[in-house]
């Protein structure tokens, strides 16, 4: 008995001399999560998970793949991009918006939004020190100046020709980089930006109109709400709170969904446009007691310190509304992302095999007579990664063995079908085709130095073609 009784006990201590220590037993845990976020959760597959799980992992996946994008795009350096064409644009920008504003008369409501933004309370202009009313005063005389140029141009209509392609210029630079991030190379057409921008520039006042109205509306809940004061009364102060944050929703959620040349789901740019929105709105309470705090306390450079502060806080709003952009992406695509990461470093013959499955899908729907495809479609019919679908669809074209179309879905959504007939689009014709698509314009002796090494490369490239039955991609 004794002996089993130190036997035991012997085991016991050896047992809690190899025992991990709890640091160790963290680290082993933290590089398990690592592992699990950055390879396993990409491969598991959502049919045999729950509804709840699938969701569960699926708004995980696009928490990573928005940051992980983030840092890839470098939003900072695109979100300065914007900084400064808005800069450049800010004057002729506000300049048109004043201009519609007085057509429809409500240019005194716009310009009252214009100083409550800019943190001057115009009701009580004497709450603001003398540095926020020159910075205020010269916004809205450059806005003046900039219609009076356009007014009394020498060249008649050349300075709201001006004011207009410097608006034009911002709006497709915003597009652009909204294109970017949703991985599209091709924006609209000239004549669709034109009526795009201007729906813009007709709606962006109105939704300031919208928020000075039901603000000036609900203040006045005495006029209005007679009846049922008694209920609304506690109510009112509370919507008054929150009504900034649903305005910047709304606004966020359509240029989420309508300025990428691509669609987008409402929930997408719903779900984006909620948490930039909200992002949004505190920022700004920061920027304007930020500009309160500099304008009080620093009376010499209160006005100059203003620029930079304006300068910040712009960086900071475009870098969230990029971040908006990057989370509507990664929502809608997040199922497409499945071995992203391995598409980077792709192999030759799984590159010509992902090439082979998407032009045999356009093949064959087009001699089935069915609907052509757009990019993102084809990403999920054929299981490719989204941005490997999108570089190979670019190649097809310049290959000119695809050509856009209009979806039928939507005239304004880019679809894809063969360029030439189908009949001739062949495996081998492909992946000639690969071989010779791009650059061969090099300075290289292959008449000379190097013309055993052509001879037996070219030999080699025939020798593959002949062996192989030459197969139509539309009979696979």
């Amino acid at each position: 008995m004794e002996e089993n009784r130190d036997k035991n006990t012997e085991q016991g201590k050896k047992g809690k001399e190899y025992r991990p220590s709890r640091i160790v037993q963290w680290k082993v845990r933290v590089s398990e999560l690592v592992e699990f976020l950055s390879y396993d959760i990409w491969r598991i597959d959502s049919k045999s998970l729950s509804k709840n799980t699938n969701l569960f992992y699926n708004v995980i996946k696009t928490v990573i793949l928005t940051g992980r994008n983030t840092h890839e795009l470098n939003l900072g350096s695109l979100a300065s991009s914007l900084t400064y064409s808005t800069i450049l644009s800010i004057v002729p920008l506000l300049a048109v918006l004043f201009a519609v504003a007085r057509g429809f008369g409500f240019e005194n409501i716009l310009q009252s939004e214009i100083f409550n933004y800019l943190g001057m309370n115009i009701a009580d202009p004497s709450a603001a020190d003398d540095g926020q009313v020159t910075f205020g005063t010269q916004v809205v005389n450059a806005i003046n100046n900039s219609l009076e140029y356009a007014k009394g141009s020498v060249f008649t209509g050349v300075g709201v020709i001006l004011l207009l392609y410097t608006v034009y210029a911002l709006f497709a630079n915003i597009e652009g980089t909204f294109n970017k991030i949703w991985q599209i190379k091709k924006g609209r057409a000239i004549e669709r930006q034109i009526t795009d921008y201007f729906a813009l520039v007709i709606i962006l006042p109105v939704m300031m109109l919208l928020n000075s109205g039901l603000s000036i509306m609900i203040s006045s809940s005495s006029v209005y709400f007679d009846k049922f004061g008694y209920i609304l009364e506690p109510l009112i102060p509370q919507f008054m709170k929150i009504l900034p944050y649903i305005v910047n929703i709304l606004v966020l959620t359509s240029l989420y969904k309508f300025m990428p040349n691509t669609k987008v789901h409402f929930l997408n740019a719903f779900i984006a446009g909620t948490v930039a929105g909200l992002a949004f709105q505190v920022f700004q309470m920061m920027y304007l007691s930020g500009f309160l705090w500099i304008t009080k306390y620093n009376a010499i450079y209160g006005t100059f310190a203003a620029i930079p502060l304006m300068l910040l806080w712009m960086q900071l709003a475009w870098y969230i509304v990029l971040i908006g952009v990057e989370l509507s992406f990664a929502a809608q695509n997040v199922r497409k992302f499945s071995f992203e990461k391995e598409t980077r470093t792709i192999s030759r013959q799984y590159r010509d095999f992902f090439t082979l499955i998407t032009a045999t899908e356009i093949v064959k729907r087009f001699a089935e007579k069915k609907p052509p495809l757009t990019a993102d479609e084809l990403s999920e019919v054929c299981k490719v990664p989204v941005g490997l679908a999108n570089r190979i669809i670019d190649d097809l074209q310049d290959m000119h063995i695809l050509t856009p179309t209009p979806s039928f879905s939507d005239e304004h959504i880019t679809a894809y079908q063969p360029a030439i007939d189908i009949n001739l689009i062949s495996v081998n014709y492909l992946m000639k085709k690969i071989d010779q698509f791009g650059s061969s314009d090099f300075n290289v002796d292959i008449n000379g130095k190097y013309l055993s090494e052509w001879d037996v490369l070219m030999a080699s490239r025939a020798s593959f073609y002949e062996k192989n039955p030459d197969v139509l991609l539309k009979d696979i």
